[in-house]
């Protein structure tokens, strides 16, 4: 099972990249957000890579970060999800916000994804909620459970008392705190955390 590569990347197409190694090109589907990290051919990069042998193929799936990787594994445990719609998934969302919107119960982010409708964002978030908590993140895990004591505690006591729910807001409020360090006055932290919500 080829599991990494490293070459050159030889073209840059819609869903996927051909990849030069050692005078072999490799097609491997990705996410738009791995193709786009990657460099203008024919510089070098390198991909994670998931193999997946079918009866008539053998398909390559590549990806920019571990957190991408591991995630795409996990969606294409849920009936349904198949590589394609995976791939659509992350496209969407990143590991990060997927880590949020399974903690916020927000069926309309995954829904964004091509090929994910109402059934199966339904699906998605009851099999993911418990497993979501432990999958890596691109940028460290998100906490879904209590936030530490301190600004980050008072800004989600204010917004949930605005009527937000603490599932949605302890993922904005970490994505906050993660931009504009832990320092941060508790003003900007909530006005910064109400646009993340709007959003």
């Amino acid at each position: 099972m080829i599991a990494l590569l490293t070459g050159q990347v030889a073209a840059l197409e819609d869903g996927s990249c051909v990849l030069d190694v050692a005078g072999v090109g490799y097609l491997v589907q990705a996410s738009t957000r791995t193709l786009a990290a990657l460099p203008k051919p024919p510089a070098a990069a390198r991909l994670l890579v998931e193999t997946v042998v079918r009866e008539d193929a053998i398909l390559l799936y590549g990806f920019a970060d571990p957190a991408e990787r591991d995630w795409f594994r996990l969606l294409t445990t849920v009936q349904g999800v198949g590589a394609k719609v995976a791939l659509a998934v992350l496209s969407a969302l990143s590991p990060r916000d997927l880590v949020g919107a399974i903690a916020a119960q927000d069926r309309a982010s995954l829904m964004r994804a091509p090929g994910v409708g109402a059934k199966l964002a339904v699906r998605l978030l009851s099999e993911l909620r418990e497993k979501a908590g432990a999958m890596p993140t691109s940028i460290g895990a998100l906490p879904t459970t209590p936030l530490p004591a301190g600004v980050a505690e008072d800004a989600a006591s204010a917004l949930i008392n605005l009527g937000y729910r603490r599932p949605e807001v302890v993922p904005a409020i970490a994505r906050v705190i993660d931009r504009l360090g832990a320092t941060a006055p508790l003003d900007a932290v909530i006005r910064n955390s109400l646009q993340e919500l709007a959003r």
